[in-house]
């Protein structure tokens, strides 16, 4: 094994102490990993913050398939949180090829990197750009390859016309950069302050709430050929059912019961729900050398030990784009 010369033999990591809401954050201390055999240890500098964290430990996510416990960082009593980060390699395991001391990369699917170490398989990392800030960095993957899955599953592509429920979030605005670029119509729901936004991300901008089909069809080109679920919520489904023929071109990543009984494409890792895992993996060499030319959102960066802070302001919502925690 190879590792870097270290200050310190401690580090801070972030776990809930119980379930509940994000007051039962606490930072906890503990050795710097070292890695076994096929593994990593990346000293992280960005950890993205995404709405799966808070609800492993609020008790609002669903039931998660046992095939994808570990997945969702729900192999321990109390779930592991950070499912995405980029840093800096300083250690390696036997049988490690790829990487080396010193490497900047990004880890996913990786769970615990809300700490100041990670370890993760040699098979989650790949290079860093070298142009890509560490924020984007550390929050790209989760939502560009939620993205990525959406569009495969909603079969979009060049000619479509897409709607898109919260087209101003983390996975939202990658979504409407993709379709754009791949010859699709982008209609995206937000609140009036993204408007602007959206626009400039290649959508045409509707405000969700009351209304919204009425809306939608006002706004629309021509026929609404595929619809993408950001958001959730009645409207956004009844909006989608109603305008889209073909119930298998609507995907949802916030899917409940009604979505699945509506005969949508429910992507995650619930029973009955797509994870798309193989496609996620695949997506993320290219993901990373088209991040430059992505727009990635980063609302606030907060530091490792204002996590209950940055899920907070998560909870609340409306903030476009990314948050983001960085020890």
């Amino acid at each position: 094994m190879s590792s870097a010369q270290e200050l310190t033999t401690k580090a801070r990591t972030v776990r809930p102490t119980a379930y509940g809401s994000p007051d039962v954050l606490e930072i906890v201390s503990m050795p710097i990993p070292e890695p076994a055999a096929g593994q990593v240890v990346v000293q992280v500098r960005a950890a993205g913050v995404n709405p799966i964290d808070w609800k492993l430990y609020s008790g609002a996510f669903h039931e998660v398939d046992d095939e994808h416990q570990d997945s969702a960082g729900l192999a321990d009593d109390l779930p592991r949180l950070g499912l995405e980060c980029a840093g800096v390699v300083t250690a390696i395991g036997d049988d490690v090829r790829a990487f080396e001391v010193g490497d900047e990369v990004i880890v996913y699917p990786v769970t615990g990197a809300y700490a100041d170490y990670v370890t993760a398989p040699a098979t989650s990392l790949i290079p860093k750009p070298a142009d890509l800030g560490w924020p984007e960095a550390g929050s790209l993957m989760l939502a560009g390859t939620t993205a990525v899955h959406a569009l495969h599953a909603a079969g979009v592509g060049e000619g479509d016309t897409l709607l898109v429920h919260g087209g101003a979030g983390g996975v939202g605005s990658v979504v409407v950069q993709l379709a754009t670029a791949a010859g699709a119509t982008v209609i995206a729901t937000a609140g009036a302050h993204n408007h602007e936004l959206l626009r400039e991300l290649g959508a045409i901008p509707v405000t969700y709430g009351a209304g919204l089909l009425d809306r939608v069809r006002a706004a629309s080109p021509g026929p609404v050929t595929a619809a993408i679920d950001c958001a959730g919520g009645d409207e956004a489904l009844d909006t989608s059912l109603e305008l889209v023929a073909d119930r298998q071109r609507i995907a949802s990543i916030v899917a409940g019961d009604r979505h699945v009984v509506a005969g949508i494409k429910a992507l995650g890792y619930g029973p009955g729900q797509d994870a798309g895992t193989e496609l996620r993996e695949s997506a993320r060499a290219d993901l990373a050398s088209r991040a430059v030319e992505l727009r990635i959102l980063i609302d606030t960066v907060y530091p490792l030990a204002e996590a209950a802070r940055a899920h907070r302001a998560g909870i609340a919502g409306h903030a476009p784009g990314k948050l983001v925690l960085v020890p």
